[in-house]
């Protein structure tokens, strides 16, 4: 008889390479085989520690191993876990009340499920059924919104603009294709050649000129992240957002906010509030947790919602009280503790620091930053800052990780590097990364063993 029960933290480096030949990964950049980790650090299976500017997807928000969360989830599990969705539970109730409390004024219902693509879906369902007729959809160029049938149309996996097709090749003849792009708000690398100073909003332009010719019939919505993510790490200027909303409802389109990376880490708890434009559905995931999967979209009162008897939004595991209780307990986290200040606070420290080290470091062309929400671009002439140094990115990603610091990659060619660590980062720990980074950019760009060499 096989043994069924593994103590997962002995086991030896054999039997990890032997149980891998049966994991198949779809996606997602390989990394060391992780074991543990407390904070804003986490531990491989080496023993080796790294500082995590990645959040785990950026899901993690208050960092690993969270004590509170942890007796949480331990004390609920006692009582209750999966609850199927035709049935009420306090933690539903509480969850989606608590959020319609601190999202903007006259959003007031939620549903739940179980990842980002499938909340997108969501969107697009309480779209549709809310603009008679439509099919089509508007998102911007660069945009990421998941990667099932219905989402993967809208991601820019599904273009060329990498210079080839990803993914989407194998599935072509099932994915959603009714989507209809429009340039970004890329302010460093504007699509009509306007500098800053110079910008007359041609891409809210765009929108506006594709509504009323590049679409066939009415348009059920226009999806857009308020902070491109994968796509560069692009805060969308606020006034372009204003002129989006004025678009939308000109032409009765839903405005749809992919908040699936924005929530929290942007410093406020909803995009709407650091921009002071509301649309019409926010979507939902990744940090809501605290770890633990779960996605929600929430709705203006003016949009005709789900309705139970009709079937229309049914998953198994979109009631899962253990994830609405962890959900609950890291807002009330981020209130008490004044994470969002701090969130904030650290992120400007950074980006100022960042700032400071462009001066000897100008391969460095742009620093986005809106709370921690970080973006850095390498450039290949310091000069120019023309062209994107795919490479160069690379290279730090990879010698920052030797130095113990996890970075991400952004930009449809992976030339941003994303600094995106937990909410709970102090001062003494974003100079802790500061360090590493300095010292990842001394290797790689000047050739140097380490600091002061």
């Amino acid at each position: 008889m096989k043994e069924t029960t593994i103590d997962l933290y002995n086991l030896s480096k054999e039997q990890m390479d032997d149980y891998s030949k049966n994991v198949m990964v779809g996606g997602g950049t390989p990394g060391p085989c992780l074991v543990g980790g407390k904070g804003i650090e986490v531990f491989d299976s080496d023993g080796k520690s790294y500082i995590d500017c990645t959040s785990q997807s950026w899901a993690m928000y208050l960092g690993y191993a969270n004590e509170e969360i942890r007796e949480a989830v331990y004390k609920h599990m006692s009582v209750m876990s999966h609850i199927h969705q035709g049935f009420d539970t306090p933690s539903r109730y509480v969850l989606a009340h608590r959020l319609a409390q601190i999202a903007p004024a006259g959003m007031n219902r939620v549903s739940f499920t179980v990842g980002g693509g499938l909340a997108i879906e969501a969107a697009m369902k309480i779209a549709l059924k809310n603009t008679s007729g439509a099919k089509n959809f508007i998102t911007l160029w660069d945009a990421y919104h998941g990667t099932t049938f219905g989402t993967y149309g809208a991601s820019w996996i599904s273009t060329r603009s990498a210079g080839k097709y990803l993914g989407i090749k194998n599935f072509i003849g099932s994915v959603n294709t009714n989507f209809v792009r429009v340039p970004n708000p890329y302010c460093y690398r504007c699509p009509f050649g306007r500098s800053k100073d110079s910008c007359q909003m041609e891409c809210a332009g765009q929108l506006e000129e594709t509504l009323k010719r590049g679409v066939i019939g009415q348009t059920a919505g226009v999806i857009l992240e308020p902070l491109q993510a994968s796509g560069g790490q692009i805060p969308m200027p606020k006034g372009y957002l204003k002129r989006v909303r004025e678009i939308c409802d000109e032409f009765e389109a839903v405005l749809i906010y992919d908040e699936i990376q924005t929530y929290c880490r942007i410093g406020e708890f909803f995009a709407a509030e650091h921009y002071d434009v509301a649309p019409d559905i926010i979507v939902l995931g990744k940090g809501l947790g605290a770890g633990l999967p779960i996605a929600a979209i929430i709705i203006h009162d003016r949009l005709e919602g789900f309705e139970i008897s009709q079937a229309e939004e049914l998953h198994t595991f979109a009631n899962n009280s253990v994830s609405q209780l962890a959900a609950l307990k890291q807002i009330e986290i981020i209130q008490r503790d004044n994470l969002l200040e701090n969130t904030r606070n650290v992120g400007e420290y950074i980006a100022s620091k960042l700032s400071d080290m462009q001066k000897e470091f100008p391969e460095i062309g742009d620093i986005r930053q809106v709370g921690l929400h970080i973006g850095v671009e390498m450039v290949k002439d310091p000069l120019s800052k023309v062209e994107m140094d795919v490479q160069l990115s690379k290279k730090i990603k990879d010698t920052a990780l030797e130095n113990g610091l996890i970075l991400g990659t952004a930009g449809f060619r992976k030339n941003i590097l994303k600094v995106k660590p937990p909410l709970i980062t102090n001062h003494s720990q974003a100079d802790e990364i500061i360090s590493r980074f300095e010292m990842t950019l001394k290797q790689v760009l000047r050739q140097e063993d380490k600091v002061g060499k």
